[in-house]
């Protein structure tokens, strides 16, 4: 049997509990709430910790009138982290984590380096203490912090962007055909302006969009020095821009206000601000009116055609692949390729009369019919027989992709009990091995499965 000596402690309990602790506090110098004023933090934090029988106050750190937004201009809290450092500090008190760090990454950052040193934070607004907080926890609360963060910049800028459109010192950031781009205004491009007449012109003698677009593109006109393709609909989209008669009509979008932001058509949701003889007009307010009325009189005359045929968006052209549009002429209904509708020199395949159409739908559902069984029987089976392939590969990619989560589950245990000295390092390597063989295995598994899948789908 091994002596044993007990040494015997030389400091008392009582005389070394007390947790060390900093409080960190800061406040803009343009802040007129004095309760959180430099002073105030201060002395709030003095009488606290005279009255702590479990804390002491070893230091108070304190920016004074220096903006959180920068991290290397806080000296204090670099002082503070310096301290940290070299074991000075067990705990930090700060009023809020916006005292703390205006940026999230940083607070992220720091939060996570105090915590591997084993200093707890207490942040008093949001009742937070790192103490009691797992890493799930904090990642869910720094990144509900982000999120309000990325809310606040964003309606601090489209406040910005409002008062700008307000007072008329909004500056555009894209051209228009027509125009270029200087310091924020439009200026008129002689050569593209004339094509801009032309196709006013067109319109109003009685071509029509698809035409127009077909005439372009034969002779080749650029648009912004990258493409010479035009289209029905980016011919419709400039007969309709108010900026070829001098004005400007902002806000024709907006961007939503909560996360995840996107932009939406306003259709009256929000202000709008038009603006009249803002720069060089190309087009006269007589020809541009005369142009809106003949589009608007085409909108009634086509308007829910397409939406309530029974054809719509379901003839495929036999040649390009595109869909057939309705279309109505000389009181005759026809059905036409959209690619041979806008050029017809990519495709060949003609228009067909709406008669012929339900015709040939008729004729087709008669076979059917009557010849259900050897087609229609055999194409049911097929389809269920594709389905449960389907439904099959797609349970055994999931119950292949939960097991290799839980094997990589049980490899970050095992890093983690080596790493707190648990586990020795031939037991480690042991485990580990095992766990990686497995999971090479799956993932051989993973693949024949995603190949089996991929087949079920071009059968």
């Amino acid at each position: 049997m091994p002596t044993v000596t007990v040494i015997q402690p030389t400091i008392s309990e009582e005389q070394n509990t007390k947790i060390r602790c900093a409080a960190y506090c800061r406040v803009s110098s343009d802040s007129e709430d004095q309760l959180n004023s430099f002073m105030a933090q201060m002395r709030y934090y003095s009488q606290v910790f005279d009255n702590s029988e479990t804390e002491e106050l070893i230091d108070i750190y304190a920016d004074e009138g220096i903006t959180g937004t920068r991290e290397d201009k806080r000296d204090e809290f670099q002082r503070l982290m310096k301290d940290c450092r070299k074991g000075k500090i067990d705990r930090i008190y700060t009023k809020s984590i916006s005292r703390f760090a205006r940026n999230t990454r940083d607070c992220l950052k720091n939060v996570r380096e105090l915590k591997s040193l084993g200093i707890t934070i207490y942040f008093e607004k949001e009742n937070i203490d790192t103490a009691n907080m797992t890493d799930e926890m904090m990642i869910t609360i720094m990144g509900g912090l982000a999120q309000e963060e990325s809310t606040s910049i964003s309606q601090n800028l489209r406040w910005g962007i409002k008062k700008r459109m307000e007072n008329g010192t909004i500056k555009m950031c894209t051209p228009v055909f027509g125009y270029e781009l200087v310091d924020g205004n439009l200026i008129l491009k002689s050569d593209e302006a004339e094509i801009v007449r032309q196709i006013f012109d067109w319109y109003l003698n009685g071509y029509g969009l698809a035409a127009i677009a077909q005439m372009l593109n034969a002779l080749k006109i650029e648009r912004f020095g990258r493409t010479s393709h035009w289209t029905a609909s980016t011919v419709g989209v400039m007969l309709r821009n108010e900026k070829y008669i001098g004005d400007q009509l902002f806000q024709k979008k907006y961007t939503t206000d909560t996360l995840p932001f996107r932009q939406v058509v306003n259709k009256g949701e929000r202000d709008q601000y038009y603006y009249s003889d803002r720069h060089k007009p190309i087009i006269s307010r007589d020809d541009f009116d005369k142009v809106q009325n003949i589009l608007a009189e085409h909108k009634k005359s086509f308007k829910g055609l397409k939406q309530d045929h029974i054809f719509a968006k379901k003839i495929y052209c036999g040649e390009c692949g595109s869909t057939f549009k309705f279309k109505c002429r000389k009181n005759k209904n026809y059905w036409v390729c959209r690619l041979h509708d806008a050029e017809s020199d990519k495709c060949s395949n003609k228009q067909i009369l709406e008669a012929n159409a339900i015709s040939a739908f008729i004729m087709l559902c008669n076979k059917l019919w009557y010849n259900y069984k050897q087609i229609l029987l055999p194409c049911q089976a097929a389809l269920q027989d594709l389905k449960l392939k389907k439904f099959s590969g797609k349970t055994q990619v999931m119950d292949i992709h939960k097991e290799i989560a839980k094997l990589r589950e049980q490899a970050h245990v095992l890093a983690r009990l080596k790493t707190k000295g648990f586990l020795d390092e031939a037991k480690y390597l042991e485990q580990t091995t095992e766990l990686t063989a497995k999971i090479n295995k799956l993932q051989t598994e993973l693949k024949k499965a995603y190949t089996l899948r991929r087949r079920g789908r071009n059968a």
